[in-house]
């Protein structure tokens, strides 16, 4: 059974710093991509960034650099760090795992997690 749980959600002031967390199970992790997204209230779901199996990485636009996305295949386990955050930022950060980072869609997801950027 596939399961990608993430973690690491929470309120941060602007400016701050985050650190989600996407844990996998059930697949050969190796052989897949794995992105994270985000959807806003009353948005669409958007990717924020993707990372492929040979270990290149692709960002939305609006990361800017000041998202970082890493996977560790021993681990089983994607992160993405977050800097620079702000308060556009805030929504529910979602992990999945795609066949490639350009796929048009996703295979699974997980239940997602909270991200707030607020004073």
């Amino acid at each position: 059974q596939v399961q990608l749980v993430e973690s690491g959600g929470g309120l941060v002031q602007p400016g701050g710093s985050l650190k989600l967390s996407c844990a996998t199970s059930g697949f050969t992790f190796a052989d897949y991509s794995i992105a994270w997204f985000r959807q806003a209230p009353g948005k669409e779901r958007e990717m924020v960034s993707c990372s492929s199996t040979d270990g290149s990485t692709r960002d939305g636009a609006f990361v800017e650099g000041r998202f970082t996305i890493s996977r560790d295949n021993s681990k089983l386990t994607v992160d993405l760090q977050m800097n620079g955050l702000k308060p556009e930022d805030t929504a529910i950060y979602y992990c999945a795992r795609r066949y490639y980072c350009a796929s048009p869609t996703s295979l699974d997801w997980g239940q997602g997690t909270q991200v707030t950027v607020s004073a």
